[in-house]
């Protein structure tokens, strides 16, 4: 009662209505799939076995920060990324801090808690992709929430890559990634090319959306014959 009495003081007073519960709307930058944006100030998961576009995926993300001139940061805690395929893809080498961590997934939390609390990145990303589930588990529930906490009310956005989901109920968007064709050339029995890789990527969003969508983007992965 006492509250509802003082917003009809403060509304009188200031002459309009008070909406002092009302959470800003969060800005979104472009992901690589239509319709889907990644919020800023908040963490984000791409999760999905090897060869289902995680990595395509994250690398897409990071050549559209780059060229929208941010400041980038990943935390490679499995010293996977490589740097010459990125640069073709269309990442801007010279805007991304490339933080190796040795195969060492607690490393990686740490180093991307420092960046976070640091500032000064539009995009953060930890790529656990190649670290073997049994080790991301070994990062507590307790230590998301902490990088959660460090992301919120900050203009970076948080990617996280694994193979399945880590962070559970911390993460505000989920990008679920899997294979669903390959095209190959040449015929049966004998030596063949990979063309094309189609994949899905299903989209959770209940904190932001509340619903969930498909998204399908084909091809995410193509090889082309020398």
């Amino acid at each position: 009662m006492r509250a509802a009495v003082l917003k009809k003081q403060f509304e009188s007073m200031l002459g309009g209505h008070l909406d002092w519960q009302s959470r800003p709307s969060l800005e979104l930058v472009p992901s690589g799939l239509s319709g889907i944006g990644l919020p800023r100030g908040c963490l984000t998961e791409i999760i999905g076995p090897a060869s289902s576009g995680r990595t395509s995926l994250l690398v897409s993300i990071l050549a559209a920060a780059t060229a929208r001139e941010e400041v980038c940061a990943l935390v490679d805690a499995e010293d996977s990324f490589d740097p010459v395929s990125a640069a073709a893809a269309g990442v801007n080498l010279p805007r991304l801090l490339w933080v190796r961590c040795s195969h060492n997934a607690e490393q990686a939390l740490k180093a991307a808690d420092l960046l976070i609390q640091g500032g000064g990145f539009g995009l953060v990303a930890m790529d656990l992709g190649d670290t073997p589930p049994h080790a991301a588990r070994r990062i507590s529930l307790t230590s998301w929430f902490r990088l959660r906490r460090g992301v919120e009310h900050t203009p970076t956005v948080l990617v996280t890559v694994a193979r399945q989901s880590n962070a559970r109920t911390c993460a505000s968007l989920v990008l679920e990634c899997a294979r669903e064709r390959v095209t190959w050339s040449g015929a049966r029995g004998a030596s063949r090319l990979l063309r094309g890789m189609r994949v899905r990527a299903t989209y959770t969003g209940d904190k932001i959306a509340g619903a969930t969508r498909s998204k399908t983007c084909s091809p995410v992965f193509t090889a082309t014959a020398i």
